[in-house]
């Protein structure tokens, strides 16, 4: 068995590509999902990924799902930490609802998956910590004053963490993707995608979820060792830092 890989919200989307991803380089992979139990199921029944169901908005949900994953599994030594939602409006129209199920699912989320690995990683002088952010949170965006804010948060994290972990042996980076042609962005209509989105993309096309994974899979190898606290951005030209 290789080495342990959680991937929150790994079962869909960009998630369900790094979880393939990873399993195909040979990590034991353990995906994180929150409420379809059916989707769940298919996934693990077409991959042989396991997939452990808890709320990564709670500390003590995620601490309990992480503890069973490493009595089925072993050590988690590569945390992915991808899953997040949206609730978009204009911030004059934002409710604190809206606000605080976006921060306590992206930003909370992110302290909830990785606390709980923190310690033995650097027991075992060796992790990985990729955080998924979001070109909204290099560059804004209008009606995602919430969504923004916890992706540039997510930066700040892996910065931090960086600084705590590089001596320990471990490295915390992340991903920043572009426009992504996930399930949820390919039923944007078509007049849309065609007009107002991808004509901002200079490569003149939506990435592809295996293109972030494989950003994912760098990060997570031992190749990647000396590379702490920086960001990928993964958006086909779309803006720069």
């Amino acid at each position: 068995m290789g080495r342990v890989a959680l991937v929150t919200g790994g079962s869909r989307g960009i998630g369900e590509a790094i979880s393939k991803d990873l399993k195909d380089k040979g990590y034991t992979v353990a995906a994180t999902y929150a409420g379809n139990d059916e989707a769940a199921a298919k996934f693990t029944d077409a991959t042989g990924i396991q997939t452990y169901k808890w709320n990564v908005g709670d500390y003590e949900s995620s601490a309990a799902g992480i503890a069973k994953v490493e009595a089925d599994l072993g050590p988690i030594e590569v945390v992915v930490a991808n899953a997040g939602i949206t609730r978009d409006a204009p911030f004059h129209k934002m409710t604190p609802e809206q606000w605080h199920q976006v921060i306590d699912t992206n930003l909370t989320g992110v302290f909830n998956t990785v606390h709980p690995v923190w310690p033995g990683m650097r027991e075992r002088k060796f992790g990985r910590v990729i955080v998924i952010s979001s070109i909204n949170g290099q560059k804004g965006q209008f009606a995602q004053v919430n969504y923004a804010a916890t992706k540039a948060g997510d930066l700040g994290i892996v910065k931090s963490l960086a600084q705590e972990g590089a001596r320990a042996g471990i490295t915390a980076n992340a991903v920043c993707p572009g426009y992504i042609g996930t399930e949820m962005v390919r039923a944007v209509p078509e007049e849309v995608l065609n007009t107002k989105i991808i004509p901002q993309i200079p490569a003149g096309r939506l990435g592809e979820p295996e293109e972030i994974a494989r950003c994912v899979s760098f990060l997570a190898s031992d190749d990647a060792g000396f590379i702490n606290g920086s960001t990928i951005s993964a958006n086909g030209a779309q803006f720069f830092v």
